[in-house]
């Protein structure tokens, strides 16, 4: 079943003044507790991207875990996880980006991708493209490409779409609350 605009946003969940006051927080954990939701939204992007040519999927923590592991399963790609800083146990390369709320470190292990490797990048939402950017640093400095970044939700007045288009990564995301 592939998902339709309408009933996606209808199945997000928002969340006024939080985590600070003046924000509309877009909670999607109602889709994962939805099964009719979450196999709409797995469907849609297993459709986008079963003839694409890539070869690995990149999975954001944590949310963005879900969708990877389970796009990675069904394509037979193998996952790799971009995490906070700490969480990786091996070698890691890491980077410093901004967040919407202040700055973090993000960080994949060093061996898990090589030169010529074509990511797919997969998050629950792109809001200001900071995390999904350095994620797009990290790949390129293991000598990969990132083919896309996709997202159950976009938030283009946070500018992250436009920011990673900007930096030649192509977007998607299966709606978008604009204006918002």
């Amino acid at each position: 079943m592939i998902i339709d605009d309408f009933y996606l946003k209808s199945q997000i969940r928002s969340v006024p003044d939080w985590p600070k006051p003046g924000v509309l927080f877009r909670d999607v954990t109602t889709i994962f507790e939805n099964p009719k939701a979450w196999r709409g939204v797995m469907d849609s992007f297993i459709h986008r991207y079963m003839e694409l040519d890539f070869s690995h999927i990149g999975a954001m923590d944590a949310r963005g875990f879900l969708i990877g592991s389970n796009l990675s399963y069904v394509l037979n790609k193998p996952l790799v996880l971009f995490r906070k800083k700490g969480k990786l146990p091996a070698k890691t390369l890491s980077v410093e980006y901004d967040l919407e709320y202040g700055t973090a470190s993000l960080e994949v292990h060093a061996d898990s991708l090589h030169k010529g490797d074509r990511v797919l990048l997969v998050d629950d939402l792109i809001a200001t493209g900071g995390t999904l950017l350095a994620a797009v640093q990290l790949i390129e400095k293991l000598g990969a490409k990132t083919i896309e970044a996709a997202a159950i939700m976009d938030l283009p007045d946070l500018g992250g779409s436009r920011r990673l288009q900007n930096a030649g990564v192509p977007t998607f995301s299966l709606c978008a609350f604009e204006g918002e």
